[in-house]
């Protein structure tokens, strides 16, 4: 997030202010479908432990 744009919003007159914060929400708009895409893209870990192993706790250590 561009703190710039925050305070834009924060200090101009209202029809300034309007701009500045659809702006600012294009912005964040922007960044989460850039991390939706990067998550997305991230492949799902491989498992290799056998299903038994991790489903018991030794409490007495």
């Amino acid at each position: 997030m561009d703190i710039s744009l925050v305070n834009a919003a924060s200090n101009a007159e209202p029809a300034q202010a309007a701009v500045a914060n659809n702006v600012l929400r294009k912005s964040l708009d922007i960044q989460q479908q850039s991390v939706m895409s990067l998550l997305q893209a991230v492949p799902q870990p491989a498992t290799v432990n056998p299903p038994n192993l991790g489903q018991n706790v030794d409490v007495r250590a």
